[in-house]
């Protein structure tokens, strides 16, 4: 049984193709974006509507509390018996998310010592972490202001007392996958990332930002996420209404152009154009591409 990952930046159209292709492959939808496994936190995260669904399960979604943890090791654990409970029931596995280190960690032969020291690093600024990591680990390749992958170095070297530069690296796979990848073109797609910042406002996101807020949680479950800790800077006056949501979309373009890179440099996508016109074209030609890799369909 092969696995199917859908991968590609935000608002390119990855969850209306997972369910198309669950309906045709008789599939069951895991989650692989690190901030859809918390509770409460869904229209900035862009989390499938229960409506969306169409009756297909979908696994590993709303599973913490935003003030629980939860890591790359306790993903690729709970990931990996997902998988392997969806394939027992002669079903299809479609892995659909942004977070590239998730799924890698899944798939690849990648070994992950449990993270017993995850340190708050709140009360620094990306500059002051970077440069932290960089004293520890001059060999990094990871970019100043990605902070989380920043964060997860630093805890890695605290953990193991060595760099993340240093452990052991594999291409091995060890399920029989097929990843396709969602694409267009960067005007096009950074106007659907506009345009959907305005629909996220218009569906609550100013409201559920402000229920979070009002938590006073500011771990990294919360911060992640692009939409909340933008809002948090209207909330305490530091910014007005329009200045925190064009600072969404902002950091939502330059994610999307940090996904394009990693996807690109980590793994062998099947790269596809979104016919937004008619998904259905899009549909039916990753469908072709799927069929003619698997022969047990």
């Amino acid at each position: 049984m092969k696995i199917i990952v859908i991968v590609g930046p935000t608002g390119v159209g990855k969850t209306k193709l997972s369910i198309e292709l669950a309906k045709k492959l008789n599939g069951e939808i895991i989650n692989a974006d690190s901030t859809q496994v918390y509770k409460t936190m869904d229209i900035a995260t862009a989390k499938v509507k229960e409506e969306e669904k169409e009756g297909i399960p979908h696994h590993l979604f709303d599973i913490k509390n935003i003030d629980e943890d939860y890591n790359v090791y306790d993903y690729q654990i709970d990931c990996r018996k997902c998988i392997d409970d969806i394939i027992s029931r002669g079903k299809t596995p479609i892995l659909v998310g942004g977070t590239g280190l998730y799924i890698k960690a899944t798939l690849y032969d990648y070994k992950f010592e449990e993270e017993i020291s995850n340190k708050d690093y709140s009360n620094y600024s990306n500059e002051q972490l970077y440069n932290m990591l960089k004293n520890i680990d001059p060999n990094t390749d990871i970019h100043p202001n990605n902070r989380k992958r920043i964060e997860r170095s630093l805890n890695y070297f605290y953990n193991n007392n060595k760099p993340l530069s240093e452990k052991e690296k594999t291409d091995k796979l060890l399920y029989d996958t097929i990843f396709i990848g969602l694409t267009t073109s960067r005007d096009i797609l950074y106007n659907r990332i506009n345009e959907r910042v305005d629909k996220m406002v218009d569906e609550g996101l100013i409201l559920e930002a402000k229920n979070i807020y009002k938590t006073n949680i500011r771990n990294k479950a919360v911060l992640t996420p692009i939409g909340y800790k933008e809002l948090f800077e209207y909330f305490d006056n530091n910014m007005s209404l329009e200045e925190s949501l064009e600072l969404i979309k902002k950091r939502s373009r330059h994610y999307a152009k940090r996904q394009y890179t990693w996807f690109n440099n980590q793994m062998n996508i099947n790269w596809f154009n979104v016919d937004f016109n008619n998904f259905n074209n899009t549909v039916n030609e990753v469908l072709e591409f799927i069929k003619s890799n698997i022969h047990t369909l």
